[in-house]
């Protein structure tokens, strides 16, 4: 990062000059403030959250740092910013306390964000957007999810539907459940009609994104393959990896993946004590979802394996601790997966014993 002797100021043509900008992103208007090197405040004001207003109001922002923060409209943003030329920071929200002061609004937020970035934008804990190509991407799957959630929820109403007049539906997947229209009751067959029509149509929208999200492992993220090589790491999780990650170089070591992803513990000490706290839960929900429902995989019907066994070990002592052993083994296969796409190895399940052979 470049340090407050070497950032860029730029003269406003009122006699003082810009060294930082704090942008506070909102759905129709942003307010942003820009200060002086001796952090005296040289303009404010709000823009409208287009991209061609903030490219019009960014003319004069050419080299400056400016911070915003992780939100909605952050990733578009922060290209377009960059596109102009400035020094574009996003903050993590999550990390960063934000305005500490009681008179907490959109302004004075622009203008902590300025101030924590002309000091030190470290103390933003900054995050890298992915690519636009990838966050479109990513949409696919974003709404994948969204459809089965919703589908989940109509088979859920139908079952509870037809229950509360002493039939129950032939247990199946939710992938063919639409089929099962025979066994309902005549009596709540005009009543389920819709509903099975629109379970139909749900699960023809699923197929077809799963073949574009196929098609884009194949075409797109060769890297896939690598990853699919774990047991119970299927085409979704694969790729829902690669594209929330973006690139292997943007952690120093595989071990930091579990940090991002939010599966490590929470750490609250304080002298000599030190509570043992649940994960922390920040990073992509959906990814964390996937790699735990991957582990369910690992501990139960996977075949044997150095991480099978490391879990099952970890999972001895009852119930709580199976719930332990089950985000653990998603930590190690958050790693693991980092691992094998940064060196390009398939998976091996027993690695050290290679390693024992080849010595």
């Amino acid at each position: 990062m470049k340090t407050t002797k070497s950032k860029a100021v730029k003269d406003t043509g009122k006699g003082a000059v810009i060294a930082a900008v704090g942008m506070d992103l909102g759905d129709r208007y942003s307010h942003w403030c820009a200060l002086s090197a001796d952090g005296e405040i040289v303009e404010r004001g709000r823009v409208k959250t287009t991209a061609e207003a903030i490219l019009e109001r960014a003319a004069s922002w050419v080299g400056i740092p400016v911070a915003i923060e992780n939100g909605t409209h952050s990733g578009w943003v922060s290209r377009t910013l960059a596109s102009r030329g400035c020094d574009v920071c996003v903050a993590n929200p999550s990390r960063w306390r934000g305005t500490a002061h009681s008179s907490k609004n959109d302004a004075n937020d622009a203008e902590a964000l300025a101030r924590v970035v002309r000091l030190d934008p470290k103390l933003l804990y900054p995050i890298v957007h992915r690519s636009q190509q990838q966050q479109e991407d990513l949409s696919v799957i974003r709404v994948r999810a969204q459809l089965v959630k919703a589908r989940t929820l109509l088979v859920n109403t139908a079952r509870g539907t037809v229950k509360s007049l002493g039939v129950r539906l032939p247990a199946t997947d939710a992938e063919a459940f639409h089929t099962s229209w025979s066994s309902v009751p005549e009596a709540l067959r005009e009543a389920l009609r819709p509903l099975y029509e629109s379970l139909a149509k749900i699960t023809e929208q699923v197929r077809i994104l799963d073949r574009q999200i196929d098609k884009l492992s194949k075409e797109r993220y060769q890297a896939t393959n690598v990853l699919r090589s774990v047991p119970g790491v299927g085409p979704i999780t694969a790729l829902t990896y690669v594209l929330t990650v973006g690139h292997t170089a943007r952690f120093e070591s595989s071990r930091e993946v579990g940090a991002y992803l939010g599966l490590r513990p929470r750490q609250r000490q304080s002298g000599s004590r030190n509570p043992e706290l649940g994960i922390a839960k920040n990073g992509d929900r959906y990814l964390r979802s996937l790699l735990v429902e991957c582990a369910h995989y690992v501990l139960s019907r996977a075949p044997d394996s150095a991480l099978k066994r490391w879990g099952m070990a970890l999972a001895q002592s009852g119930p709580p601790a199976k719930r332990r052993a089950l985000v653990a083994v998603a930590r190690k296969l958050a790693v693991l997966l980092h691992f094998l796409w940064s060196n390009g190895e398939l998976y091996c399940p027993f690695p050290n014993e290679i390693t024992a052979v080849a010595a």
